[in-house]
């Protein structure tokens, strides 16, 4: 028990630091180059890696690892920015938040793992809190943004359900490299058909584009990636709760932003439905044990 709440532990960390990937893009990067910073992201960080773990893919591995690094990378990020673009922030997270739900019904049908009504009730009080955290009410909706959003959680649900179906035969960190490196590989003509090439970059631009790439992506998608080796895919989707009570204490706490009460109240929700969602594995495990 105590190796899985170090396992549980660990992974938290990857989604509490997504949750400053907005802070450090509107503070630190250039504007309206949202596919070539996913490339920037993704594809040095990826680079990285492989220099130092020194293994390439191996025979199936190969399209494997382009077919992950597209789910979890290239489409996820494409399909966030379409929707961030189209919809209030608000709107597009609590769509995106439905992705554990996803999860849930992928893991059955790949996995053979059973559905537990704790784990549904707590996917579904995981959307209400973030609806509480981020939703307003002028928030209004656009049927191409939702649509993205929804393409974008059901993409994030396959790579992570994939990535523990096809446990490969190698470390979480040169997993991690493999799927980057394709992953920016894979945005790299779409953002140079698509975007102008970036502005001279500035020193706080570098800084900003080094976290991301070395934080944000190789260290946080190492341990995620490490998590879902250990852990089901139904216990660690739903800490991607943790990622906008991040961005909402940053904001508060560094931005200078208000913190009102109903961005309390879903704080409070979404550690619930965490701990739901850890509840409902380990009813699941001593089931078994009580047989």
């Amino acid at each position: 028990m105590q190796a899985k709440t170090f396992d549980l532990a660990l992974t938290a960390i990857a989604p509490a630091i997504w949750g400053s990937t907005y802070l450090v893009t509107t503070e630190f990067l250039p504007a309206g180059y949202p596919l070539t910073v996913a490339m920037l992201r993704a594809l040095p960080a990826g680079l990285i890696l492989l220099l130092m773990v020194r293994r390439l893919p191996t025979g199936i591995w190969w399209p494997r690892s382009f077919l992950l690094g597209a789910l979890n990378f290239s489409f996820f990020w494409a399909m966030l920015f379409i929707s961030a673009y189209r919809l209030p922030g608000g709107v597009a997270a609590t769509v995106g938040a439905i992705q554990p739900l996803i999860v849930i019904v992928l893991s059955r049908l790949v996995l053979g793992s059973p559905i537990r009504a704790l784990s549904v009730v707590a996917g579904f009080a995981g959307m209400a809190g973030v609806a509480l955290l981020v939703l307003t009410p002028k928030a209004s909706l656009d049927p191409v943004g939702v649509a993205a959003g929804l393409a974008g959680a059901v993409s994030m649900a396959c790579g992570t359900v994939l990535s523990r179906h096809w446990t490969p035969p190698v470390s979480a960190l040169t997993f991690t490299a493999w799927q980057l490196s394709a992953g920016g590989l894979l945005l790299v003509p779409v953002a140079l058909l698509l975007e102008p090439s970036l502005p001279q970059l500035t020193g706080a631009n570098i800084l900003g584009f080094a976290y991301l790439g070395l934080i944000g992506a190789a260290f946080t998608y190492a341990l995620w990636l490490r998590g879902l080796s250990r852990l089901e895919p139904s216990q660690v989707s739903p800490l991607g709760f943790l990622s906008p009570v991040t961005a909402i204490l940053l904001g508060w706490g560094v931005l200078d932003q208000q913190l009102t009460a109903a961005q309390l109240a879903g704080i409070a929700v979404v550690f619930a439905s965490v701990w739901m969602s850890q509840q409902a594995q380990v009813a699941r495990r001593t089931a078994p044990a009580r047989a």
